[in-house]
């Protein structure tokens, strides 16, 4: 039987806030399209207190920014970047263009066509969030993105320097000091000095989730990416302090951070929710954290490893950490979920920063239906047809007039008619199916 040793917020009250947002970015969005530029200046204003006639970086500005960063500093971004490169080159090599005669004189195939203009948003309101530059950036230019426009919030009052070294090192061909609505409304919609995209990626908060969510549909988006969402499940094979450690990790993204410990052993969850009250003393980001840990937080006890993955399923949480006596056979039979960090060696900070797998995960249960970031989202699979010989366009065209007939569709019809006709001799009467010939 499931034991809950702490739950969460209600549902209902998780709703009610979600509404506040939806009707927030309903009305800001809309400002964005009656408005341009104004109604954007006007928005970075008013929540980050940033103000510039254009909102793109110079190259002297760009250049500046890489200047504030130490060799060690430029170093490390390179080395996270190679690895996400390499794992995103890996994806891209697994998609192969596909020709093949599947009867004679009849050619069909698909291509892998990269969408045209990206638009990667970088968060950094909290954070520097440089890693979500990789993630975005780098992986659009892998999948071959002519166009790469990246928008990350200013930093203490100006353009974060690591997200903008990271953002130039991946390859952006612009770089926009914008945040939240106002940058995801910019991107997609347009304005007098920034030209739309046709995608959008990239993790951030609940507003800028709901941004890309109603935006949807007038441009592509990689996933619904919102508050970061982790879950744990353990068993007595670790302890307290790394169980504890692992879900402030991500609490810290707060304060609207779901952070669930699942665990076959009271004991260890008893000891765990003691060891996070003692850690929330000693962390600097406690204030955040603490939050999320306390609205959002669940512990849950389960009585077996079937039952543990039933739950995991059914959470579909975004990032699930495995440190059980038994991790491959969760890697082997879980779902539904984000990313999965298996055993105790890795943690989700490594996929997070640097280890080469895309951060940028389905929240909100949207892992029952999508996964990450990935070189694929800026692909789109594209078929194509021909027809070489005078036979096989006749052949086909007889299938295709009667049952386009069947349906009732006589214009669809006459199309493969013509071509019955000029192609094999039958004089087909006008809007019928063509007659069956021996084969």
């Amino acid at each position: 039987m499931v034991k809950y040793l702490k739950t969460g917020a209600e549902a209902s009250n998780v709703a009610a806030i979600d509404r506040k947002v939806r009707d927030v970015v309903e009305a800001t969005l809309a400002d964005i399209e009656a408005r341009g530029d104004v109604a954007v200046r006007e928005l970075s204003v008013k929540f980050d207190k940033w103000d510039r006639d254009d909102y793109r970086l110079t190259p002297a500005e760009i250049n500046a920014a890489l200047a504030e960063l130490s060799a060690q500093d430029i170093k490390d971004i390179e080395f996270a970047q190679e690895q996400v490169r390499n794992f995103a080159q890996i994806q891209r090599d697994s998609f192969k263009d596909v020709e093949v005669e599947t009867m004679p004189g009849v050619i069909l195939g698909h291509k892998n066509v990269p969408v045209q203009n990206a638009g990667c948003y970088v968060p950094g309101g909290k954070y520097p969030m440089l890693a979500s530059a990789h993630m975005s950036v780098l992986t659009a230019k892998v999948a071959g993105v002519p166009r790469i426009i990246t928008c990350a919030p200013p930093y203490m009052g100006k353009p974060a320097s690591a997200i903008v070294a990271a953002q130039h090192m991946a390859g952006a061909d612009e770089i926009y000091a914008l945040g939240g609505i106002q940058a995801i409304g910019a991107m997609a919609i347009g304005t007098q000095t920034i030209e739309p995209v046709d995608i959008l990626v990239g993790p951030g908060n609940a507003f800028v989730a709901e941004a890309k969510r109603q935006l949807f549909g007038r441009v592509g988006i990689d996933l619904f990416a919102g508050p970061t969402e982790t879950l744990v499940i353990a068993d007595e094979t670790v302890d307290a302090e790394i169980c504890a450690t692992d879900l402030l990790g991500q609490a810290e993204h707060g304060p609207d951070s779901p952070c669930v410990l699942l665990t076959t052993s009271e004991k260890l969850a008893r000891e765990t929710m003691a060891e996070v009250a003692r850690l929330l003393e000693i962390l600097p980001t406690a204030g955040h954290a603490r939050i999320s840990w306390e609205t959002y937080g669940q512990v849950i006890v389960a009585d077996d490893h079937d039952e543990m993955i039933k739950i995991a399923n059914e959470l579909a949480f975004e990032h699930v950490q495995v440190m059980t006596d038994r991790d491959d056979w969760y890697w082997e039979n879980m779902v539904d979920y984000g990313a999965l960090f298996l055993g105790p060696r890795t943690n989700v900070a490594n996929g997070d920063k640097v280890i080469g797998t895309n951060h940028t995960l389905p929240t909100k249960k949207a892992a029952r239906y999508t996964g990450g970031l990935w070189v694929g989202k800026f692909l789109k699979t594209c078929s194509y047809q021909k027809i070489t010989t005078d036979e096989a366009a006749a052949k086909i065209g007889r299938y295709c007039s009667r049952l386009c007939m069947l349906e009732g569709f006589s214009g669809h019809a006459e199309q493969a008619n013509v071509r019955v006709r000029r192609y094999g001799g039958d004089n087909v009467p006008y809007a019928t199916g063509a007659k069956p010939v021996a084969e």
